[in-house]
């Protein structure tokens, strides 16, 4: 054979098994000189989540706070004023304060024991827990204004079912969950707890079932939110545990529940409800917050004048920040462009306003006696799931 012609078949095979090669089950590329195409991988579709039958379908089944992005505020709340409402439980009144001058503008009285002020699940009512009151009071946000007053029993904090359907009253000294109509707040069901001291909750991804905080008995209860029934129950594994704060994680694996006394939160499988294990954080472990980007929670100590970073990545306690002076942050929210974390100093008479970026102290407002559970509004989200403000 020619020389030219041996050179023409030898090139001739190398390119049929470069095709070959290219054609073979490891190579996704394809092969342009062949005019074959890559072969597009699959689309990795985010499983959808089956959830309460009415609720807000979920935005991102690995971050069930994508709807709380800065500034996201929905038009309902958009136009609303931009104000911090502190419930002084010893002086039965709320201080508001102005979050751009961190000045108390105006002093609300209201009834007796205000322990919470909650957001409303469509997010247009702010209503006041007055816990030994045994009333509800309302205040507009769009205009500061009080309005009704409702007799609800022993309010001692708020929450809304994920549907919207149902008002949830933790009544902690009646021992008992109150399912009640959320706009005229009149009883629908009463679901009695044996443990004591029912206070803080925190729904499911799916808002199938909340866990319950029971702070006088250190017990957690998980409630079916549909059946409006205690489904389960556990004592925490530690002498004299006094649960406070509930929340869950952002890919809804875990729920986190703030101990004053084991001085930590416990880890918990919501789903499994198996016996949770505790990362200590510091002195009087109280509040649970979520930051803006649902990378970080900010956690206080209150016996401590502390607050601890936990980094939702990297699983883990990250960073401490102390109040300069001390004090005792209490319970609170992050404003709406997630730059002020905001919380009560309930044995001290003020409010600390910190910056997230850095944690220094930016303000330390004087208020009235007792002040706990703050609302800071508005606040981003598509509704409201009760407390100091969950918003999903």
């Amino acid at each position: 054979m020619p020389t030219t012609t041996k050179r023409t078949a030898a090139l001739f095979a190398g390119l049929l098994l470069a095709a070959l090669a290219g054609c073979s089950s490891g190579d996704k590329g394809g092969n342009e000189a062949l005019g074959t195409k890559a072969v597009a991988p699959p689309v990795q579709k985010k499983a959808a989540v089956q959830g309460l039958p009415g609720m807000p379908p979920v935005l991102d089944p690995k971050d069930a706070y994508a709807a709380d992005r800065p500034n996201a505020l929905q038009p309902a709340v958009k136009n609303f004023l931009d104000r911090v409402y502190v419930p002084n439980t010893n002086s039965n009144t709320v201080s508001v304060i102005d979050p751009k001058t961190y000045k108390v503008i105006e002093t609300i009285r209201v009834g007796h024991q205000p322990q919470h002020v909650v957001p409303s699940w469509d997010m247009k009512t702010l209503w006041v827990n007055n816990d030994l009151g045994d009333s509800l009071t309302a205040i507009d946000p769009a205009t500061g204004k009080v309005g009704r007053t409702v007799q609800v029993s022993d309010p001692y904090n708020l929450y809304f079912t994920p549907n919207g359907k149902y008002a949830v009253v933790m009544a902690s000294m009646d021992r008992e969950l109150a399912f009640r109509d959320p706009v005229t707040m009149n009883r629908v069901k009463t679901v009695p707890v044996h443990c004591a001291g029912v206070n803080h909750a925190d729904f499911s991804m799916d808002g199938r079932y909340f866990i319950v905080s029971c702070e006088f008995s250190g017990e957690l209860l998980k409630v079916d939110t549909e059946k409006m029934e205690v489904v389960a129950h556990q004592k925490l594994p530690f002498d004299g545990a006094m649960p406070q704060d509930v929340k869950m994680s952002p890919d809804g694996k875990t729920f986190y529940i703030a101990d004053m006394m084991a001085h930590g939160m416990w880890v918990l499988d919501g789903d499994r409800f198996s016996t949770p294990t505790l990362l200590p954080t510091g002195k009087g472990c109280h509040g649970l917050y979520i930051s803006r980007d649902s990378k970080e929670m900010y956690i206080s100590n209150r016996g401590e004048g502390s607050i601890s970073i936990f980094d939702f990545t990297q699983n883990k306690l990250t960073k401490k920040w102390h109040l300069p002076d001390g004090g005792s942050p209490d319970m609170g929210g992050v404003s709406a462009d997630g730059k002020v974390l905001w919380l009560s100093g309930r044995y001290d008479a003020e409010v600390y306003a910190i910056d997230t970026a850095t944690g220094k102290e930016l303000a330390r407002i004087p208020v009235g006696s007792g002040p706990h559970g703050l609302a800071v509004y508005p606040q981003p989200g598509r509704y409201s799931l009760g407390h100091t403000g969950i918003f999903r």
